[in-house]
């Protein structure tokens, strides 16, 4: 069974909306599970520096001071969305955001981003930055959009495949709805093997889908004797696996998956399922890998 390891809560701060929601949302998984969060604002100075002349940019030194206010109105805002007692610090970077972001992951229990910060387009739910991360952290990350829709209320669902990547996501979607007392919804989508459709023979549906129902039973069964707690439902529909997490999810307040399942491409490191919640849904969403995988 998969264990969750320990490590601090990191969050990226850049000022804008998206990334305050983040900030909430990351304060109260720290305060729950009473562990340390980690305000970190990558400052892109060399790469600045590199394209404008030079006279037209303030040093580093001038500029510090005010990523640090930013880093302090940050914490404040951290400890008021906590409501508990929680450990806060943070620090200013110089670097590329989602490189350094990256490497803090290598420490992290989880890494926490908005959706968009500052020159998002309004057609892209997701940042290029937080799609980076996602695809390369080696921690969870959770992306939160800006007004954090979803958060507190509705269950959590998981997107189950039987893979080794599944099984992370469904330990943590579990620990997730046990802290927020939450109903777990674990979705399974499947869909008649191509071609088979074209073989002169009676496809049974309802058997197909009795046994992904007893497949996703299996999968569930280990995490609903360590989390009694946990109210489960299991979905099990017909379909591309991305709607039906998506149609699943739009009363969620955390959706959960893996980030690349049965099928996917060792170099491919965001898989479509994924990347179609992370672009499409309106709740934070968790991306999960299974750290052993990692490179």
């Amino acid at each position: 069974m998969t264990q969750i390891p320990d490590g601090p809560v990191v969050v990226g701060v850049d000022g804008s909306q998206a990334g305050g929601a983040a900030i909430d949302w990351a304060a109260r998984f720290a305060a729950e599970r009473n562990l340390p969060l980690r305000l970190i604002y990558v400052f892109p100075f060399p790469s600045l520096a590199a394209s404008v002349a030079p006279e037209s940019l303030p040093s580093e030194s001038e500029l510090r001071p005010g990523f640090e206010r930013m880093i302090g109105e940050a914490a404040d805002r951290a400890r008021k969305a906590a409501g508990a007692e929680l450990a806060v610090s943070g620090t200013v970077i110089e670097g590329v955001p989602a490189e350094a972001l990256v490497d803090e992951s290598q420490r992290a229990r989880l890494v926490v981003l908005g959706s968009r910060g500052y020159g998002g387009f309004r057609g892209l739910l997701v940042g290029s930055v937080s799609v980076q991360v996602a695809a390369h952290a080696a921690s969870p990350v959770v992306v939160v959009p800006p007004r954090g829709e979803g958060d507190g209320h509705g269950p959590v669902v998981v997107g189950v495949d039987g893979s080794e990547l599944s099984e992370s996501a469904v330990a943590f979607a579990f620990e997730a709805a046990s802290f927020r007392d939450a109903e777990l919804v674990a979705v399974s989508a499947w869909q008649v093997p191509a071609g088979l459709d074209l073989v002169p023979m009676q496809v049974n549906v309802d058997q197909f889908g009795d046994d992904q129902d007893r497949a996703l039973a299996e999968s569930l069964a280990g995490y609903q004797e360590r989390y009694p707690d946990v109210r489960v439902r299991r979905q099990v529909s017909m379909g591309s696996a991305a709607q039906v997490l998506l149609e699943a999810a739009a009363d969620a307040q955390l959706v959960v998956v893996g980030s690349r399942g049965r099928g996917g491409f060792k170099g491919l490191l965001l898989g479509s399922v994924s990347q179609s919640v992370l672009h499409n849904a309106s709740c934070p969403v968790a991306i999960i890998k299974d750290r052993a995988t990692q490179e």
